[in-house]
């Protein structure tokens, strides 16, 4: 569970990113987070990650208060969440099968793991015919598909997906959103945000909408007000 209490940043008296932000977000749900550029979107994701500390209010991972972990703990909260991006993120000089086992070694998995999950996690994003590629011999629908296999290969809780589908094109961000539901589907809780209306008609599931830092509407029912 995820529980944003009141949660407020300003970064100076002209610039509130979050005021008085409140919901919850239960385990296994697919949320979606709306609002144009400055909304505060990339400000919500980054106290989840403890990124950046609200100036009031708090964040909660399941029991836990975000911003009370010492430098610690913070890396253990990270290792429980995916993240994907816009730019995909990859390592020019390393293929699809290296960006993904370089990510479990980061996390101490062994070699043995390496061998048999990287190949399983490309088969569930359809790549399983593309281990030995690199980043610039794939499209950029597939590449976004390698970055969310790199992000679900340690089996996160969540998985934080900022602006996917926001450099494809309109086949390429569907196939991108069906792996998504997927992946929510087995059980991953996913935090998804983006402005894009056809991507949350695609999704169908609950969308939380900012404006000026503040819930404009929750809306179970995928709608945007």
């Amino acid at each position: 569970m995820i529980y944003f209490d009141k949660v407020s940043k300003i970064y100076n008296p002209e610039t509130v990113a979050l005021d008085k932000v409140s919901f919850t977000i239960e385990p296994g749900e697919f949320v979606s987070i709306v609002g144009h550029s400055g909304a505060g979107k990339t400000t919500l994701l980054k106290m989840i990650l403890a990124e950046d500390k609200p100036s009031s209010g708090k964040v909660f991972f399941e029991s836990v208060d975000v911003h009370s972990l010492n430098r610690f703990a913070i890396p253990k909260l990270r290792r429980r969440v995916g993240s994907v991006f816009q730019d995909f993120r990859l390592l020019p000089n390393k293929t699809a099968y290296e960006n993904i086992a370089f990510a479990m070694e980061v996390a101490g998995r062994n070699e043995a793991d390496i061998k048999n999950d990287v190949p399983h996690v490309l088969d569930i994003v359809g790549l399983g015919d593309r281990l030995w590629h690199f980043p610039h011999e794939l499209s950029g629908g597939e590449r976004q598909r390698v970055a969310i296999a790199r992000a679900i290969i340690n089996q996160p809780d969540l998985l934080i997906a900022d602006e996917p589908t926001g450099s494809l094109d309109p086949d390429n961000a569907t196939e991108v959103i069906e792996i998504l539901k997927k992946i929510n589907d087995l059980g991953t809780t996913i935090i998804l945000t983006t402005h894009n209306p056809d991507v949350i008609e695609k999704i169908a599931k609950r969308v939380i909408e900012i404006e000026n830092g503040r819930i404009k509407s929750d809306d179970k029912k995928h709608k945007i007000q």
